[in-house]
């Protein structure tokens, strides 16, 4: 099964976090089939977050299940976690 989850990358006390299309039973640094963008916690709010949400909806339809934390951030950029797709705001 694959999942979309961070990994982990950066230094002591500066994390930085890559969003990756992996294997479920890969260790969380390990093997990536995609690197579909990243997140920056400690970076100012308008360059947190850097998604490829074409690539994303992409997985998302073909069965790729999101962690709590990316679904979370999925959310924070209006994308739906379920289907991938841009949420209109009405």
């Amino acid at each position: 099964m694959v999942v979309l989850r961070l990994m982990r990358m950066g230094r002591t006390h500066r994390p930085f976090y890559r969003l990756s299309a992996m294997d479920k039973r890969a260790p969380r640094n390990g093997r990536v089939i995609e690197q579909l963008g990243w997140f920056d916690p400690v970076a100012a709010d308008d360059k947190q977050i850097s998604f490829k949400v074409d690539r994303v909806d992409y997985w998302l339809s073909v069965g790729a299940q999101p962690s709590n934390t990316v679904r979370s951030l999925l959310r924070r950029i209006d994308v739906d976690p379920t289907s991938g797709k841009k949420i209109e705001a009405s």
